[in-house]
């Protein structure tokens, strides 16, 4: 019996996390949401997440602060994130990896389909979930 991938998506876009959400549902996920930053760190300390979905511009915590706060917490500063926004400029994106995203994507330049795809393949290098 495999148990499924939990996949946290903070994202404060509520069409976008509808999307997701049905997205990776249909894909077989578990997938949890936040609103905005300190609400998805905090369910990321209590769902210990295989894999993070991060938005950067939103209300309360922005994700560069989420993601900084996450690789400082040593329960959960191992779980893979990806920075997911529509902050394309060339010093955000080294910004994320300097802060430790696993990965960067520019919203409007990936369908919801690239995304789960981007993020299996993600999980299965990191041998992470099933």
């Amino acid at each position: 019996m495999s148990t499924k991938q939990k996949i946290l998506l903070i994202e404060d876009d509520k069409m976008l996390l509808e999307m997701y959400t049905a997205k990776f549902t249909r894909e077989g996920f578990d997938i949890k949401t936040a609103e905005n930053g300190s609400d998805g760190l905090k369910a990321a300390r209590e769902m210990k997440p295989d894999m993070v979905l991060l938005d950067i511009i939103m209300p309360k915590l922005d994700g560069f602060a989420t993601l900084k706060e996450i690789r400082k917490d040593e329960n959960i500063k191992d779980v893979p994130v990806i920075l997911l926004t529509n902050l394309g400029q060339d010093q955000d994106i080294q910004k994320g990896k300097d802060l430790g995203a696993d990965d960067y994507f520019v919203k409007a330049n990936h369908t919801p389909t690239e995304i789960v795809e981007k993020v299996q393949e993600l999980l299965k290098k990191k041998g992470v979930g099933k």
